[in-house]
């Protein structure tokens, strides 16, 4: 099939499984869409099994197969999706949590990265380096499964700014993270730099792409304050994150950093100064509907992948084991930063669970592991233990989220300052 016929495909079984959800398990629609992708892949999996001859699994498969996820949603979906959800940040709440989202999305995260190696190095018995290939995968929360969680749960504004925010920038520091472990248990170049280089190149990734997304988002705000078109506006935006994401590439730094920035720019400086209203609702409207269809077809996606991946028991039972080595791993990350900083300030009551228990993991994880090497014997075990923990992540989690801030919420919580 070609591309027009699989984009087809994927967005009329995205429109039919949400209306199925709409009037039969009536979930959020995200988790809907991966709950019935994951139960239509079981069953075509279970009639395989009990049926002589049937293939339709199979045919299934290959054509999913055909579907790079890694390459479509890395270096496809995910720069809309991340601008989409910059554009709507509170800029000026940013300001007031910049130390908190800044040092959750770099320490937190390599801290995460770290203690989640460490204890699966021990637990499945696979070299450290490959332990860190897995950390760094599933450290990042996702931002497509977080920012969707925030539409229907109400928080305090603080809070939200915080949640939202590190989930958008966590996601390009964990991929800077893994492109540099996996470079150094793979082969490469990058296998014999030290550890001052690899220190190097880290923040010359997140540094580069925050300069770029910085000047190319107020290139774009300049051109948008000497005129008044929507349609152009539009088109400048939708301009703006797919060249800057092509030229990250390009230039090797954090391509999902330069759009985030870029969003932040443009949702902050160019609504405020560089539209009219009339532009401003076309500009909204317009990302909002890519925000949800991209963000129906990754779900759909993740629930169809249980397909790719070859499932052994021992891989399931590791992979359930650790489900509480990687929320552990979230609480000491998120822990860590937020004890310090309450030293200088008042955090929201019970701030450390509910960002310990929304950081939900998503496609952006499965997206890391499917792109690692397909000649790596370390590679079926990896795919199976993160998808294990995907799918509890936003299943269970995103589930349970919404008690979970009402219960820490009814306590008398000191708005921060």
């Amino acid at each position: 099939m070609n591309f027009f016929e699989i984009a087809a495909i994927l967005v009329c079984l995205a429109a039919g499984f949400g209306v199925l959800n709409q009037f039969s398990l009536r979930l959020p629609n995200t988790i809907g869409l991966v709950v019935i992708g994951l139960v239509a892949s079981l069953i075509l999996i279970g009639l395989d099994a009990v049926i002589p001859g049937f293939s339709l699994d199979d045919r299934v498969r290959k054509e999913l197969f055909g579907i790079d996820f890694a390459d479509t949603l890395l270096e496809g979906m995910l720069g809309f999706l991340l601008f989409a959800g910059a554009l709507h940040v509170d800029f000026d709440a940013l300001r007031k949590e910049k130390w908190a989202v800044a040092s959750m999305a770099t320490i937190g995260v390599l801290t995460s990265a770290a203690l989640v190696a460490t204890g699966f190095h021990f637990l499945a018995g696979v070299p450290f380096i490959i332990a860190l290939v897995f950390g760094a995968l599933i450290s990042p929360t996702d931002p497509v499964a977080v920012l969707g969680l925030l539409k229907r749960i109400k928080v305090p504004h603080s809070l939200e700014t915080k949640i939202a925010a590190e989930s958008l920038f966590n996601d390009g520091v964990a991929y800077v993270l893994f492109l540099i472990v996996t470079a150094l248990a793979f082969g490469g170049h990058e296998s014999t730099l030290g550890a001052v280089d690899v220190a190097r190149l880290f923040v010359v990734e997140v540094g580069g792409g925050a300069v770029l997304g910085g000047v190319a988002g107020w290139l774009v705000f300049q051109a948008m304050r000497r005129m008044d078109d929507y349609a152009l506006e539009v088109l400048l935006t939708l301009a703006l994150v797919m060249g800057t994401y092509a030229l990250a590439i390009r230039l090797h730094v954090s391509g999902p950093i330069a759009v985030v920035v870029a969003g932040l720019l443009i949702g902050h400086s160019g609504v405020r100064y560089g539209m009219s209203e009339n532009t401003r609702e076309h500009v909204e409207a317009f990302w909002r509907m890519i925000d949800e269809i991209l963000n129906a077809v990754l779900f759909l996606l993740v629930g169809l992948e249980v397909l790719a991946v070859a499932f052994h028991t021992e891989d399931i039972i590791l992979g359930l084991v650790c489900i509480p080595l990687v929320i552990a791993a979230r609480f000491l990350a998120v822990g860590l930063p937020v004890t310090v900083l309450r030293l200088r300030r008042t955090f929201t009551t019970g701030a450390i669970p509910m960002l310990t228990w929304g950081g939900l993991r998503g496609g952006i994880s499965v997206a890391l592991v499917l792109s690692l090497p397909d000649e790596s014997e370390y590679k079926p075990l990896l795919l199976t233990v993160t998808y294990v923990i995907v799918i509890f992540s936003i299943i269970v989690q995103g589930l349970t989220m919404e008690n979970v801030i009402r219960y820490f919420l009814a306590r008398k919580n000191p708005e921060p300052e």
